[in-house]
This record gives C-alpha cells, structure tokens and sequence, in this order.
C-alpha cells in the first residue's frame, strides 16, 4: 500500500497526523518542507498527500501545482491556519481534493484522509479501466451481441442496415464495421441525408459536371467516388426523397451511376452501410420508401439498443466522457458521487449516448467542484428524478413501470407518504428538496439510526448557512439578513456545525 504523504514546516502538526494514522494502520512519510517531498516524488509517489498552505521555502499552492502536473489524480489536501476566502478559492481551483482550516479536528482531519485514500482507489481503477478502453464501450448484454456482430462482419463485404434512436452511436458501429473489414486501408465517407438539401443531395452523393446546374463552376466529385475502395455511410436513410432512393438502388444493383449533368456512367467499389432512427418497414407501408431499395439495404441487420436498455454502461460510459472532456479542457477530470450516478442510472435519456455525453461535458465545465454530487446535475435529470418520486409518492397502488423508482423506495403498507410542505410557488422542481429528505428520513428511520432528528436538522441548517454564504461570498452578516436570522445566531451555528467557511 502506498503512503499517506505529510507536509508541514510544524513539527507538531506532523507528529500528531503521523501518529493518527499509523493508529488507522495507514502506512505515512512526513516532510517538513515543499524541496524535499519534490525530491522524494522522483523515486516514489504517495497515494494521498496532506500539505500546509504557507511553509519556508514554497507554498502548498505552489507545490500543488508541481505535484498535479506530475499527479493529476492524486487526492491532495491543503492545511491553512489562514481561512480566507481567496485561499480556499485558489487551492480547489489548483485542483485540491479537500481544504483543511486549522485548528482541526483530529477524527475529522483522519476521515477525511480516508475519503481522499478511497477516491484515490478508485482513480486507480478507472486509470487502469481507461488505459484499456475499447473504441466502442459496453458491457450490457444487449451490446455485446452487437460486438458480435461485427466480429462475424469483420471480413465481409456485405451491405449492413443499422438501426436505432438518434443519438445511440449508429456512426460508431459503422466505423467500427469499416475498421475491421479488408476495406480499412480505404476510405470511410460519411453523409447524413437528412442534413442536406434535396436539390444538393444527388450532387452530394454521386458528383456533377461543370455547368451542370447554376453555380457549377468545376467538376466535383461526389461521396461515392471519394468512397471508392473504402465504405460510405449513409445516415439517417430514411429521409432519403423518393427520387433519390431510385437512384441509389441503381448503384447498389450494378454499381454504376452517373454525375448530375454527366453521359458517361462511372463505376466505384464503394460497401454501402445505412443508419436509421425510423421504422423502415412503415415507411414502406407509407409509400414513402421503395421496398426494393429497402429489402437492398436490409441484408444485414443490426439494431443498436437505447441507453436505458443498458443502463450497466452508464458508468463507465460518464467516467469516459468526463475524463475526455477534462482532457480538450485542460481542466482536471471531474468524479460523480454516488449519488449523483444513482440519478444518471435511473434517467431515461431519450437522447441517448450523445446526450449523456453532451451531460459529461456540461458538468466538466459548470459543476462547481471536483466530485459531482447530484445537485450539481443539469435540471433536466433533477426535474425527471423528481417527476418519478412524485409519482409514486401519490400513487402508491400504481404498477410500477420501466421508468420508475423500484417499489422498494416508497413507503411500507399501511404507512402514509409524508405531505410536502407548501411552499410559495412550488411546484415539482421546487418540492424537491422535500421528497429527497423525506426518503432519506424513512431510510434512517428503517436503519435504526439514532437521533434522526438532529442528524436531518443539522444537516439542514448546515445546507442553509452555505448556500447563503455562497451567494453573499462569505458576508455572513448580509448571508444571516437574507436567511432572516439575526447576525449572533449565524456566528453560533457555523460554530456548533462545524462548518468550513
């Protein structure tokens, strides 16, 4: 096991942690200077690091710099006897795990410690977990017959239909197709049918002549002769205008085609792969697709499941996408709390792999510290989670469904729901808040836990008090008039709370 790294020009700050924790059985080394601790990270690293703020010879900021340019996972926490505001400001922006006010308490101080050791466990994980990540990630059932699938398609020629909701990475099982085929060397062109306008599509796809048509000032070669010997990915196929459609069933069937405005037929050896959101078969029905053209295109079929059908993969999928977006940012990667993946595991995401990914990327600039908590998730995931608990809070009687939380988190029978307590304006967003103690009264209360009513009320008072300091910048006098509360009694709570600010 690695150690637990201190730093600290006081010789009895270092003495008191050490011997904490070593009492934790946690293995420490202690420095009693910024220069050294750099000297030893050349032969050894820790696996969470305790620095003071202001020592001789360099800051703690200084060498939170240093020591994240080398370690940009590593769980560092920053010790001041100085609690101001640009301080703490200054420390997580440099990415620390946690700061630390002297005095401190002891117990405190070690769980602290220990939280940073578990994150840094878990970093570890997700480290070695993304050193292997695959071009297309998926451990769900559903997911792994698509990977099958392509295994079995590797090294055939065959034209594939790919089916799916819009956003569920159509694109990328094309790519992957392609990648693995005895065409990889070759091109891979993709167009969305649906992105182009219908007077520009057949120019798009198949080229035109010059002077063709207004504008035409050169001879330009379209998709399929910029796909010759590779792939060409048809996207979204079903938008594709009936004329059209005509066409591409020409190319498909003998492998020629003409330019817009040109004589002379070419040719190109072109794997056709189409993509759809839309249900083909009524499209047929309709009379707006060619069956022809689809029983063409339907020789393989591979449907690509929604997000919620493997919702397994949510996880591994967010901690992917936030340490990619970490990495275009700049910025250190972003960590969901267990709360806040239990809110992505139970949305629905009707806009599939690319919303959670647009989500990913949300949170790595807006949320406000390095652990997301579930708070901090766009209101688009709160409203819904809050829309499923309001449901089964009123209609406990009512089955539930794939989108509901399991019966589990309602109440026992017999027991009554508790009312949320009215609140001006409120409506489902605003009640939130209510439902979200409530359920975790009823789990304390269920667990036994003592003195349910202070815990809850502490921590209630505690997220008032913070907020308001939040939003007033740490005033607490301007903090306690808003609050409604005299200037006395914000003082004595932030003391009896315990509260860092």
């Amino acid at each position: 096991m690695k150690s637990i790294w201190v730093v600290d020009d006081d010789h009895s700050i270092r003495f008191v942690l050490e011997k904490a924790l070593s009492r934790e059985g946690l293995p420490v080394r202690t420095f009693s200077n910024a220069r050294d601790l750099l000297a030893a990270l050349e032969e050894d690293s820790p696996q969470v690091l305790v620095s003071d703020i202001r020592m001789p010879g360099g800051s703690g900021l200084d060498l939170l710099a240093k020591v994240k340019a080398r370690l940009p996972h590593l769980p560092v926490i920053i010790m001041t006897a100085y609690s101001d505001l640009d301080s703490a400001v200054a420390a997580f922006q440099g990415g620390a795990f946690e700061y630390l006010p002297k005095p401190f308490d002891l117990p405190r101080a070690v769980e602290l410690i220990r939280r940073a050791q578990e994150e840094s466990q878990r970093e570890a994980v997700a480290d070695e977990a993304a050193a292997q990540v695959p071009e297309m990630l998926g451990q769900a059932p559903a997911m792994q017959d698509v990977f099958r699938a392509i295994g079995r398609l590797s090294q055939s020629h065959v034209t594939v239909l790919i089916t799916g909701e819009s956003g569920s990475g159509k694109e990328l099982v094309a790519r992957a197709l392609h990648k693995h085929s005895p065409r990889a060397e070759g091109p891979f062109v993709a167009i969305n049918t649906a992105a182009i306008p219908k007077d520009l599509l057949e120019s798009e796809l198949f080229g035109h002549e010059r002077g063709a048509f207004t504008g035409a000032q050169a001879t330009r070669r379209g998709r399929f002769e910029q796909a010759d010997g590779g792939t060409l990915f048809l996207d979204e196929i079903g938008d594709m205008p009936l004329e059209l459609q005509t066409r591409l069933l020409r190319v498909l069937s003998d492998g020629q085609f003409y330019r817009v405005g040109g004589h002379s037929p070419l040719r190109a050896n072109v794997r056709v792969i189409a993509a759809t959101h839309q249900n083909l078969e009524s499209r047929v029905r309709q009379g707006a697709f060619r069956e022809d053209l689809f029983h063409r295109l339907n020789v393989i079929r591979l449907r690509l499941p929604p997000l919620r059908e493997r919702r397994e993969d949510i996880g591994v999928l967010a901690r992917f996408f936030l340490q990619r977006s970490a990495t275009e940012l700049g910025v250190e990667t972003k960590r969901l709390s267990e709360a806040a993946l239990a809110q992505l595991l139970a949305f629905d995401f009707p806009g599939n792999v690319r919303q959670l990914e647009n989500i990913c990327h949300w949170l790595s600039v807006m949320a406000p510290s390095q652990v997301v908590e579930a708070k901090d998730l766009p209101q688009e995931l709160l409203q819904a989670g809050t829309s499923t608990e309001l449901t089964l809070e009123r209609s406990e009687d009512a089955p539930a469904t794939s989108g509901e939380v399991s019966a589990a988190a309602a109440p026992q029978s017999g027991a009554h729901a508790p009312s949320a307590v009215p609140l001006p304006g409120a409506g489902v967003a605003s009640e939130a808040w209510v439902m979200e103690m409530a359920r975790e009264a009823r789990r304390l209360l269920a667990a036994g836990e003592p003195e349910v009513w202070e815990l809850l009320s502490r921590r209630f008072e505690a997220s008032l008090i913070t907020a308001a300091l939040e939003l007033t910048h740490g005033r607490r006098i301007e903090a306690a008039q808003k609050l409604g509360i005299g200037r006395n009694t914000i003082t004595r709570k932030i003391q009896e709370l315990n509260l860092d600010v």
